[in-house]
């Protein structure tokens, strides 16, 4: 387990960003290993026949056997939405002592892979020929996998903040924390992320703690040093939507065939949360006849439900965000 200790002054700095970089890098573990997540596998599809004469041996030696990434591949970006050529320059500063430790912390306890065996295997070793032969090809990469479809991954990491944003202003960072991943837990000022095979404390100090909302994180990544600023990249919403174009597209009458037409406009209308008085405000009917609707819709999966003071809050989960895009309610 991971901990990081948030005082109020970190929890004022708690800030989100995007990073480019952090999804190229994270999108090679999805390359190495489809089974972590089968929502990619459109995507990994489209990707494999365009590596062409890429290195893949020297890719896929960046993610270790356990999934962790060398710390200075994934440098904090500097402000909210750096591009991919800024955060790069970045990796391509990082000492070559830095470099040697990170890709060795990353691998232990296993041993690194052959690609990467000369560079560590002495303190004198060429460690700045693999750094830059790694950032040309993350270069060469990021144009072929990620760069084509950055636009639409990007819509979906801002909507995921917009909505974490409300989060934070409604519940503080309890309910920030409490519906992210199952592997969070937020209690008594520290942030404990569980399943993790390190086991380290990180005092935030000042330095509060940033967040990144990832389409190709399958559960909450932290840094693997625990001398690294905190932050944490973690699984976003909405990424079944994603990939929606590789998906048939249904019929919009289906969705209404399938619930009736008020349960589809009221799904409809729960892409923000939103508590049963003013979802009756809004359809014009009574209370009582919304929390009949919803009570269908959690009870099938299609919606989510948290209480915010006297109120619960209903909202679409993935599978209604997901019927929603290929099926807009009728009105």
């Amino acid at each position: 387990m991971i901990s990081f200790v948030l005082g109020v002054e970190d929890l004022a700095d708690t800030r989100f960003a995007l990073s480019p970089l952090h999804e190229t890098l994270f999108s090679l573990r999805v390359l190495q290993d489809p089974g972590l997540s089968a929502l990619h596998l459109p995507w990994r599809r489209s990707v494999l026949g365009r590596l062409g004469r890429l290195d893949t041996g020297l890719l896929m030696s960046l993610v270790a056997q356990r999934r962790t990434l060398p710390d200075f591949l994934t440098p904090n970006p500097t402000g909210f939405a750096p591009d991919f050529e800024e955060q790069l320059l970045v990796v391509r500063r990082a000492s070559c002592a830095r470099v040697r430790h990170d890709l060795l912390l990353a691998h232990a306890p296993d041993p690194v892979p052959d690609a990467l065996r000369d560079a560590t295997a002495a303190e004198d070793a060429p460690v700045a020929g693999l750094r830059d032969a790694v950032c040309d090809l993350l270069r060469a990469y990021w144009e072929v996998a990620v760069e084509p479809v950055w636009p639409r991954m990007r819509l979906v990491l801002e909507a995921d903040m917009t909505y974490r944003a409300r989060q934070l202003a409604l519940g503080g960072a309890r309910l920030l924390f409490a519906d992210m991943h199952p592997n969070l837990r937020w209690q008594g000022g520290e942030l404990f992320i569980h399943q993790m095979i390190s086991r380290h404390r990180v005092v935030a100090a000042g330095r509060g703690l940033m967040l990144l909302p990832s389409v190709f994180a399958h559960k909450p990544a932290p840094p693997v040093s625990p001398d690294e600023p905190p932050s944490l990249a973690y699984p976003s919403r909405g990424v079944a939507t994603l990939w929606g174009s590789e998906t048939p597209t249904a019929d919009p009458a289906a969705l209404v065939s399938l619930l009736g037409a008020p349960r589809a406009r009221l799904l409809g209308l729960l892409e923000e949360p939103l508590p049963t008085v003013e979802l009756a405000r809004r359809l014009r009917v009574t209370p009582s006849a919304v929390s009949q609707h919803l009570r269908v819709l959690h009870a099938t999966g299609l919606v989510t439900r948290s209480r915010d003071g006297r109120h619960v809050l209903y909202r679409r989960s993935a599978l209604g965000d997901r019927l929603t895009t290929t099926a807009p309610p009728a009105a």
